[in-house]
C-alpha cells in the first residue's frame, strides 16, 4: 500500500499529493503548476483562504521568499523584506504574547490559528490569523497569514 502526502506550494497555493518527498533525481519536490522549487508537506489537510498570504523563512527565521498575496496583505515588495527576520520585516506582534515562530523553528511542530497584528508597509496594523508549518527538509518554516474579516 502506497502512502501519499499532501503538499502545498507557497508561491501559487497549488495543492498536490505524492508518495515521495523528492523527485527522481533526489531533489526536493517542486510545484508542477508554477515551477517553484520548494513545496511544503502538510501533516493534515489544510485549505488556506483565498486571500491568505504566504511567506517562506529559513532555519533562522529570515524571509527567503514571499508567495501569493504577500504584497496585497503587507504593502511590502519582496525586495524590502528578503533576508530580514520575519517578525521584524512584517512588524508582527502575536496577541497571545508567545512567539510561535521560535517554537516552530526550535521544535519542528505546527502552530495554527494564532492571532497576530502586522504592520507591514501600512499606516495602521492589520489583524490576521497565522498558521505556521515547519520545513522538515531544511529546518525553516512556511508562514500563512489570513486577514481577519469584519
Amino acid at each position: 500500500m502506497t502512502v501519499t502526502h499532501p503538499y502545498i506550494c507557497p508561491n501559487c497555493g497549488h495543492r498536490t499529493t505524492a508518495a515521495d518527498t523528492t523527485d527522481l533525481s533526489g531533489r526536493p519536490r517542486g510545484c508542477e503548476r508554477c515551477g517553484a522549487a520548494l513545496l511544503f508537506e502538510l501533516l493534515d489537510d489544510y485549505y488556506p483562504a483565498p486571500d491568505a498570504a504566504f511567506f517562506v523563512c529559513d532555519a533562522d527565521g529570515r524571509l527567503i521568499g514571499c508567495g501569493r498575496n504577500a504584497f496585497e496583505l503587507t504593502g511590502l515588495e519582496e525586495e524590502q523584506v528578503i533576508g530580514r527576520p520575519v517578525g521584524e520585516a512584517l512588524g508582527l506582534r502575536f496577541i497571545e504574547g508567545e512567539d510561535p515562530i521560535a517554537t516552530v523553528l526550535e521544535w519542528g511542530v505546527r502552530a495554527q490559528n494564532k492571532t497576530v497584528e502586522l504592520q507591514g508597509g501600512r499606516d495602521r496594523p492589520i489583524l490576521a490569523r497565522a498558521d505556521l508549518f515547519p520545513d522538515y527538509e531544511e529546518g525553516g518554516l512556511l508562514l500563512v497569514l489570513t486577514p481577519e474579516r469584519g
